[in-house]
Protein backbone atom coordinates (compact mmCIF):
# COMPACT_ATOMS: atom_id res chain seq x y z
CA UNK A 1 0.00 0.00 0.00
CA UNK A 2 2.86 2.06 0.56
CA UNK A 3 4.76 1.65 -2.63
CA UNK A 4 1.03 2.76 -4.72
CA UNK A 5 1.14 5.99 -2.31
CA UNK A 6 4.86 6.95 -3.27
CA UNK A 7 3.86 6.33 -7.03
CA UNK A 8 0.28 8.23 -6.82
CA UNK A 9 2.82 10.94 -5.22
CA UNK A 10 5.27 10.85 -8.03
CA UNK A 11 2.69 11.33 -10.49
CA UNK A 12 1.02 14.02 -8.60
CA UNK A 13 3.99 15.53 -8.14
CA UNK A 14 5.33 15.31 -12.19
CA UNK A 15 1.69 16.70 -12.75
CA UNK A 16 2.39 19.78 -10.67
CA UNK A 17 5.70 20.33 -12.03
CA UNK A 18 4.08 20.45 -15.54
CA UNK A 19 1.86 23.30 -14.58
CA UNK A 20 4.84 25.12 -14.32
CA UNK A 21 7.56 23.81 -16.60
CA UNK A 22 8.01 26.12 -19.53
CA UNK A 23 6.10 25.09 -22.77
CA UNK A 24 8.52 26.84 -25.18
CA UNK A 25 10.89 24.51 -27.64
CA UNK A 26 13.39 26.62 -29.53
CA UNK A 27 16.72 25.75 -31.27
CA UNK A 28 18.93 27.42 -33.25
CA UNK A 29 22.06 26.30 -34.54
CA UNK A 30 24.59 27.66 -37.31
CA UNK A 31 27.55 26.81 -39.63
CA UNK A 32 29.49 28.59 -42.42
CA UNK A 33 29.42 27.45 -45.73
CA UNK A 34 32.28 28.61 -48.74
CA UNK A 35 29.95 29.53 -51.40
CA UNK A 36 28.26 32.60 -52.04
CA UNK A 37 24.75 33.53 -50.79
CA UNK A 38 22.82 33.26 -53.53
CA UNK A 39 23.87 29.80 -54.20
CA UNK A 40 23.59 28.38 -50.82
CA UNK A 41 19.46 30.55 -50.34
CA UNK A 42 19.37 28.84 -54.29
CA UNK A 43 19.48 25.22 -52.80
CA UNK A 44 17.88 25.71 -49.34
CA UNK A 45 14.68 27.36 -50.52
CA UNK A 46 13.61 23.80 -52.08
CA UNK A 47 12.10 22.01 -49.69
CA UNK A 48 12.44 18.95 -51.66
CA UNK A 49 16.30 19.75 -51.15
CA UNK A 50 16.10 18.88 -47.32
CA UNK A 51 15.82 15.35 -48.22
CA UNK A 52 19.53 15.18 -49.32
CA UNK A 53 20.94 17.11 -46.48
CA UNK A 54 18.41 17.02 -43.23
CA UNK A 55 18.63 14.29 -40.55
CA UNK A 56 15.03 13.42 -40.70
CA UNK A 57 15.68 12.28 -44.17
CA UNK A 58 17.70 9.64 -43.94
CA UNK A 59 16.42 7.77 -40.80
CA UNK A 60 13.65 6.37 -43.20
CA UNK A 61 14.50 5.32 -46.55
CA UNK A 62 11.27 4.22 -47.18
CA UNK A 63 9.63 7.62 -46.22
CA UNK A 64 6.60 8.39 -48.28
CA UNK A 65 6.63 11.89 -49.65
CA UNK A 66 3.52 14.19 -51.32
CA UNK A 67 3.98 17.74 -52.42
CA UNK A 68 1.47 20.04 -53.38
CA UNK A 69 2.26 23.68 -55.34
CA UNK A 70 5.63 24.57 -56.22
CA UNK A 71 8.76 24.17 -54.50
CA UNK A 72 10.58 27.38 -54.00
CA UNK A 73 7.88 29.23 -53.56
CA UNK A 74 5.32 30.50 -51.10
CA UNK A 75 2.37 27.93 -50.27
CA UNK A 76 4.56 24.95 -50.97
CA UNK A 77 3.93 22.05 -48.91
CA UNK A 78 5.89 18.55 -48.42
CA UNK A 79 4.05 15.91 -46.95
CA UNK A 80 5.61 13.03 -45.23
CA UNK A 81 4.96 9.40 -43.70
CA UNK A 82 7.32 7.59 -42.20
CA UNK A 83 8.81 5.20 -39.28
CA UNK A 84 8.68 5.68 -35.68
CA UNK A 85 11.47 7.93 -35.79
CA UNK A 86 10.02 10.29 -38.14
CA UNK A 87 6.78 9.79 -37.75
CA UNK A 88 4.30 12.21 -40.16
CA UNK A 89 3.23 15.49 -41.34
CA UNK A 90 3.59 18.36 -43.38
CA UNK A 91 5.92 21.50 -43.98
CA UNK A 92 4.98 24.17 -45.51
CA UNK A 93 6.94 27.40 -46.84
CA UNK A 94 5.21 30.11 -45.33
CA UNK A 95 7.70 33.10 -46.27
CA UNK A 96 11.07 33.95 -48.75
CA UNK A 97 12.91 36.43 -48.44
CA UNK A 98 14.94 35.93 -51.36
CA UNK A 99 18.70 35.18 -50.51
CA UNK A 100 18.14 36.03 -46.72
CA UNK A 101 15.20 33.54 -45.53
CA UNK A 102 13.08 31.05 -45.84
CA UNK A 103 10.04 30.51 -43.45
CA UNK A 104 8.03 27.31 -42.64
CA UNK A 105 5.34 25.60 -40.69
CA UNK A 106 5.85 22.10 -39.40
CA UNK A 107 2.69 20.25 -38.63
CA UNK A 108 2.84 17.36 -37.24
CA UNK A 109 0.86 14.39 -36.78
CA UNK A 110 2.50 11.24 -35.44
CA UNK A 111 3.72 10.29 -32.90
CA UNK A 112 1.89 13.58 -31.62
CA UNK A 113 0.30 16.66 -33.01
CA UNK A 114 1.85 19.52 -32.91
CA UNK A 115 3.03 23.02 -34.63
CA UNK A 116 6.20 24.60 -35.27
CA UNK A 117 8.06 27.45 -36.70
CA UNK A 118 10.67 26.75 -38.72
CA UNK A 119 13.76 29.17 -40.45
CA UNK A 120 16.42 28.71 -42.10
CA UNK A 121 19.02 32.14 -42.63
CA UNK A 122 21.70 33.12 -45.06
CA UNK A 123 23.89 35.87 -44.74
CA UNK A 124 27.57 36.82 -46.24
CA UNK A 125 30.57 36.59 -44.30
CA UNK A 126 33.79 36.82 -45.69
CA UNK A 127 35.04 36.62 -48.71
CA UNK A 128 32.29 34.16 -51.05
CA UNK A 129 31.36 32.83 -47.70
CA UNK A 130 28.07 32.24 -46.11
CA UNK A 131 26.68 32.08 -42.57
CA UNK A 132 23.32 29.82 -42.45
CA UNK A 133 21.28 29.07 -39.12
CA UNK A 134 18.57 26.94 -38.93
CA UNK A 135 15.78 27.46 -36.07
CA UNK A 136 12.76 25.76 -34.65
CA UNK A 137 10.39 27.22 -32.50
CA UNK A 138 7.28 24.99 -30.90
CA UNK A 139 5.24 24.66 -27.47
CA UNK A 140 4.92 21.66 -25.84
CA UNK A 141 1.39 21.54 -24.61
CA UNK A 142 0.77 20.35 -20.89
CA UNK A 143 1.25 17.43 -19.91
CA UNK A 144 3.78 16.79 -22.50
CA UNK A 145 5.88 19.49 -20.98
CA UNK A 146 6.38 17.09 -18.49
CA UNK A 147 9.52 15.39 -20.85
CA UNK A 148 11.91 18.36 -20.40
CA UNK A 149 12.85 17.42 -16.73
CA UNK A 150 13.69 14.31 -18.37
CA UNK A 151 15.03 14.70 -21.91
CA UNK A 152 16.98 18.03 -23.25
CA UNK A 153 14.55 18.85 -26.19
CA UNK A 154 16.81 21.90 -27.15
CA UNK A 155 20.07 20.33 -27.72
CA UNK A 156 18.31 17.09 -29.29
CA UNK A 157 16.79 18.98 -32.06
CA UNK A 158 19.46 21.37 -32.25
CA UNK A 159 22.03 18.25 -32.99
CA UNK A 160 19.99 17.18 -35.38
CA UNK A 161 20.41 20.60 -37.13
CA UNK A 162 23.93 20.81 -36.64
CA UNK A 163 24.10 17.21 -38.37
CA UNK A 164 21.65 18.86 -41.28
CA UNK A 165 24.19 21.99 -41.21
CA UNK A 166 27.21 19.69 -41.79
CA UNK A 167 25.65 18.05 -44.25
CA UNK A 168 24.57 21.13 -46.37
CA UNK A 169 28.31 22.16 -46.13
CA UNK A 170 29.74 19.08 -47.52
CA UNK A 171 26.69 18.89 -49.94
CA UNK A 172 27.69 22.20 -51.73
CA UNK A 173 31.05 22.59 -51.17
CA UNK A 174 31.81 19.52 -53.11
CA UNK A 175 28.68 19.64 -55.60
CA UNK A 176 28.86 22.54 -58.23
CA UNK A 177 25.38 24.32 -58.37
CA UNK A 178 24.18 25.97 -61.16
Amino acid sequence: MIVLYIILGIIATLLLAGLVISKDIKATREIMINKPVHEVFSYVKYLKNQDSYSKWGSMDPDMKKEYRGTDGSVGFVSIWEGNKKVGSGEQEITGITENKSLSTELRFIKPFKSLAKGLMTTEPAGDNGTRVTWGFESKMNYPMNIMKLFMNMEKAIGNDFSIGLANLKNLLEKKQIL
